[in-house]
C-alpha cells in the first residue's frame, strides 16, 4: 500500500513505483470510480475513430450484401449518396 498527498488544484501524485507498475507516464489517461470505500484510479486507453468517406460506407454496403435484393438495395442506397457503384470496388453476391 502506497500513501499520497492530495497538493494544490487537487493535484495527486502517484509513487514511481506504481506510475512504473501500470504504465502510467505525463499525460496518461485515468479512469476515477466512485465507490463506497472510496476512489479507484485505473489506466484508460482512447482509441481513434474512424470517419468513413461515402465512398467508404458504399463499399461496406456492396460488399456486405448477401443476396440480389439486398444488393439492389444497396445499389439504391449508393446511388441516393451521389455515386455510382460500379466506380466502387466490390464483389457482387
Amino acid at each position: 500500500m502506497e500513501t499520497s498527498r492530495i497538493g494544490k488544484n487537487g493535484t495527486l501524485v502517484i509513487p514511481v513505483k506504481l506510475r512504473r507498475r501500470f504504465g502510467l507516464n505525463e499525460g496518461s489517461l485515468v479512469i476515477l470510480d466512485a465507490t463506497e470505500d472510496g476512489v479507484n484510479l485505473r489506466p484508460a486507453m482512447a482509441l481513434p475513430v474512424e470517419t468513413y468517406s461515402p465512398q467508404r460506407k458504399a463499399e461496406f454496403l456492396l460488399n456486405n450484401a448477401v443476396d440480389a435484393a439486398d444488393y439492389r438495395r444497396a445499389v439504391r442506397e449508393i446511388r441516393k449518396l451521389g455515386l455510382d457503384p460500379d466506380e466502387i470496388p466490390h464483389k457482387r453476391p
